[in-house]
């Protein structure tokens, strides 16, 4: 399954590939693990000084999640609450739309 990151004025930026993720999975789901396979792969640079934890990470994103720091869409549609069960296929199309805070808001 891909996953792509977007920020607020359209610019696509990384795309993550998630293996073994289930047909049907809630929004929260999709974001932890999302988070712990990127954490894993930083995590497993040789060069990385400092180990992240991925727990932590995830916790991270959801609370941002919830401060409205990102929004996802699946198929065109936004996702607003983390507990909604998603049914995806390998062809699904998740955008992870970081917003970005304007001057002096």
């Amino acid at each position: 399954m891909k996953i792509v990151e977007v920020s607020g004025a359209g610019r696509v930026g990384t795309t993550t590939l998630l293996e073994l993720v289930s047909s049907r999975i809630t929004l929260r789901d999709l974001v932890r693990t999302r988070v712990r396979e990127e954490v894993a792969r930083l995590n497993a640079e040789p060069d990385k000084q400092r180990h992240l934890d991925w727990e932590q990470q995830a916790d991270r994103a959801i609370e941002a999640f919830g401060r409205n720091g990102f929004f996802v869409l699946v198929d065109d549609r936004q996702v607003t609450e983390l507990d909604e069960e998603l049914e995806l296929t390998a062809d699904s199309d998740i955008r992870f739309v970081r917003l970005v805070q304007l001057v002096g808001g």
